[in-house]
């Protein structure tokens, strides 16, 4: 079975790695290209004034990167007072390790309804979340529901990229599953399809579209997907172990 990848290709090897292992042949279509907003200085200053914060969400490996690119020294820096940390996703969570700074907290889903009960009680207290420049609203409108205070700072933003002429030839003769990793994937895998004349809701091959979570589930479900694979656990580890058991059935049928 082939397996088209739309994520930036830096982030695919692991997880192209992983899909061969597997016994899947995998083609490149990366949609998205991940960079760095120009002005981080809302970040330094809100670095510098860490201990009024009472939780930092992350909602990403990119928002943890760059954040504390910015950081010396992170246990200097929150020797007085650390405020807690979420991570969104256990590869989230892993790169907050990797810089000393483990996670309080680790969501099974990345929905508000997942996410807030884990914070506690927010009332009065603030909370940073550092992500991308056109992220979603709810979970900041959610804390703010809550009687907590939301600080969104932009800290990257996700691009549209020049297609891949052979990732075009894959998905212009056929694959047989469609990854997506985020609702950004999604939006500009139509985008992109449709810039290059290929109707996405009449692709050839017919082929599924594998999320990697809720809500890259519903970006599909909004772009008109129907024929949806849905990770479990909301990784590409997750995705790879959902596309066995999806081929498993169909050999069985």
């Amino acid at each position: 079975m082939k397996v088209l990848i739309t994520r930036p290709r830096v982030q695919s090897g692991p997880f192209a790695e992983a899909l061969m292992a597997a016994g899947f042949e995998t083609a490149f279509l990366p949609v998205i290209e991940i960079q760095r907003v120009d002005d981080l200085g809302e970040l330094d200053r809100a670095i510098r004034e860490i201990f009024t914060y009472d939780w930092i969400v992350f909602t990403s490996i990119n928002g943890v990167e760059i954040f504390f690119d910015h950081v010396d020294d992170w246990r200097d820096l929150t020797r007085t007072r650390r405020p807690k940390v979420a991570a969104i996703g256990r590869k989230t969570a892993e790169a907050l390790r990797l810089h000393d700074a483990a996670a309080d907290f680790v969501p099974d889903e990345y929905i508000a309804e997942a996410i807030l009960p884990g914070l506690g009680d927010l009332r009065g207290k603030r909370v940073l979340l550092p992500g991308a420049e056109i992220g979603r609203d709810v979970l900041p409108r959610a804390i703010v529901a809550a009687g907590g205070r939301a600080h969104e700072i932009s800290v990257y933003r996700t691009l549209p990229v020049e297609a891949d002429p052979a990732g075009l030839a894959a998905l212009r003769s056929g694959v047989d599953i469609v990854t997506f990793t985020s609702p950004s994937t999604v939006c500009n895998f139509v985008s992109v399809a449709e810039r290059h004349g290929i109707d996405h809701h009449d692709l050839a091959g017919q082929p599924c579209f594998a999320c990697i979570g809720p809500v890259t589930e519903a970006a599909a479900r909004e772009q008109g997907f129907t024929r949806l694979i849905i990770a479990r656990d909301h990784t590409t580890e997750g995705m790879v172990e959902a596309l066995l058991k999806y081929a498993a059935r169909l050999e069985v049928s």
